[in-house]
């Protein structure tokens, strides 16, 4: 038989088929973790439900629930979804995975515009087919906008390469709109459109000092109408409400910080991002714990990506192209980490904050792993290989030590075991305890799950120290309702200090009362009378 030989040529000729697996790769790890349940249904991904619910009824938000800093767009694209495929927490998910596959996708073309070799651009979407645990989370369950903000990311990226190949203004009007449109879905993409602005500018003034002012001007103008018609759904509701409050959710007002100067928050935000974000960044270790994933493989790694991060800042030279769109991608890093540091978002080393690194490194990664020449040259798809292997085990350790999964929850005291919720769910229904008071992480499933059936506004503390804010009850309808209840049930969610301080309050005001444990969960009801949560001092903010 005559020895087939391969074309080499052929994926260089036809990348895209080698992209379009890497997409495969990437739905078939995601649809792996969903399949497998070890993603819990969070409140923040049931609010989303809910106002996409809200949304097909006719209601039309502007901004994520209780929060304006992330606007309404992924509840519309829920909303849209469900119309078509049917109303499930499955739909919301792979709503989700879309927008990811989409964020690959721009990721190998801005990794290929760089230095236009299709290695690069595969290197950067395999990092990103397999990424950090941190990034798996975030971008296959949803908390609003996170996953829009990444793929709008790539788009202002791809957007100010294009203006640095040709300055016209079409291009900055486009980046304006990004730019502005972006604000509104997610303030998280400030950190893209700042620094690609910043950049920009100050190579068009550069480069055109010679020439007159008033093009620079022109562009500059042209930027600014693109934003404002971007952020009209932003504007609008400053107009309508407060910018005051606009701008103090984009510095991190919702996010709580202790009473201490602010010299001190800043040393303590520097030692957080050294200690807690480079590690949930680089796959160290799970955002919501302190355990090493990998560990016979983490200094290897630490030290492969000391040499990328070093190399590729020294891997062009001159002043093509490549150098300057390198300097947006740095730019992108730089801001992420003076936004974490400067701002009150550092008080929360919450990994969705770090999502936008994810991007920029694997370009980076990418880039310098295919120019590399000679001995190393031969190595550069095995040191790759170490890093995606390092990511895989660590998403398999995660996907082993179920419970509590991949979880958003930070606070050991906020998880619980979600597999009793539908016998909880039954148990309410079947005794008409309809309406009622709970925590924020138990309401907004319940709510969602029940088709609104079922109502208990979250006005009960899930921290031990008994710490509430009222930002907790994000629908006031909701507040309403329970108001207006005949009857009420109290559920705690593995919280027995909660529920020994009830049954304390209860037995002072003579108030008898029955209780169903139900897995985690512990109900509170058929009270001798209507109890509010204020008269046993819970829900309210000191």
């Amino acid at each position: 038989m005559k020895n087939i030989k391969v074309d080499k040529s052929f994926f260089i000729r036809h990348p895209w088929i080698v992209v379009v697996a890497i997409i495969l790769l990437s739905v078939l790890i995601k649809l792996a973790l969903l399949l497998t349940d070890r993603l819990p249904f969070n409140a923040d991904e049931a609010v989303v439900g809910l106002m996409a619910d809200h949304i097909l009824q006719g209601e039309i938000p502007v901004f994520f629930w209780g929060q304006s800093y992330m606007g309404s767009l992924d509840a519309l694209l829920v909303a849209g979804a469900f119309l078509l495929f049917g109303r499930s927490v499955a739909i919301i998910r792979l709503l989700q995975i879309f927008l990811y596959c989409l964020t690959i996708v721009t990721t190998y073309l801005l990794a290929y515009r760089v230095s236009h070799k299709v290695e690069a651009g595969w290197m950067a979407a395999l990092l990103m087919a397999i990424p950090s645990v941190n990034v798996t989370l975030y971008t296959t369950i949803s908390l609003g906008g996170y996953g829009e903000a990444l793929f709008l990311g790539n788009l202002i990226l791809l957007t100010g390469f294009a203006v640095l190949s040709k300055n016209t203004y079409s291009r900055w009007l486009v980046l304006g709109i990004l730019s502005g449109f972006g604000l509104w879905v997610n303030g998280l993409t400030l950190v893209y459109s700042i620094p690609v602005f910043i950049f920009l500018l100050w190579k068009t003034v550069a480069e055109d000092r010679a020439n007159n002012a008033r093009r620079r001007w022109k562009l500059l103008a042209i930027f600014i109408a693109g934003g404002l018609l971007g952020a009209f759904p932003w504007l609008l509701y400053g107009f309508q409400n407060s910018y005051a409050t606009l701008f103090s959710e984009l510095l991190g007002s919702a996010i709580s910080s202790e009473n201490v100067g602010y010299l001190s928050a800043l040393g303590t935000r520097i030692v957080s991002f050294l200690l807690f974000g480079i590690t949930v960044i680089f796959g160290l270790r799970p955002p919501w714990g302190i355990q090493w994933l990998a560990l016979p493989l983490v200094p290897l790694v630490i030290g492969i990506w000391t040499l990328i991060l070093i190399g590729s800042k020294k891997m062009y030279q001159g002043k093509d192209q490549a150098v300057n769109k390198i300097n947006l991608l740095w730019g992108v890093i730089l801001t992420v980490t003076i936004g974490f540091i400067l701002t009150s978002f550092g008080n929360d080393p919450s990994g969705r904050y770090f999502l936008p690194m994810a991007i920029p490194l694997a370009i980076l990664a990418g880039n310098y792993l295919s120019s590399l020449s000679g001995k190393m040259g031969g190595w550069r798809w095995l040191i790759l290989g170490i890093i995606l292997v390092f990511n895989l085990v660590g998403t398999v350790q995660c996907w082993k030590a179920n419970p509590p999964g991949f979880t958003t929850q930070f606070d050991s005291t906020t998880i619980h075991d979600q597999a009793h919720r539908k016998e909880l769910i039954g148990f309410l229904k079947d005794l008409s305890l309809e309406r009622g008071y709970t925590t924020y992480w138990v309401s907004y499933p319940l709510a969602f799950l029940s088709d609104e059936s079922l109502i208990f506004v979250p006005r009960l503390p899930y921290h031990r120290d008994f710490g509430y804010t009222s930002r907790d009850s994000r629908y006031a309808q909701y507040e309403t309702v329970v108001n207006q209840a005949t009857e009420i049930s109290y559920i705690t969610a593995r919280q027995p200090w909660l529920d020994d301080y009830l049954r304390s309050q209860f037995t002072k005001l003579n108030i008898t009362w029955k209780e169903k444990r139900i897995g985690d969960f512990q109900v509170f009801y058929a009270f001798s009378r209507l109890v509010q949560p204020g008269e046993i001092g819970l829900g309210t903010e000191e």
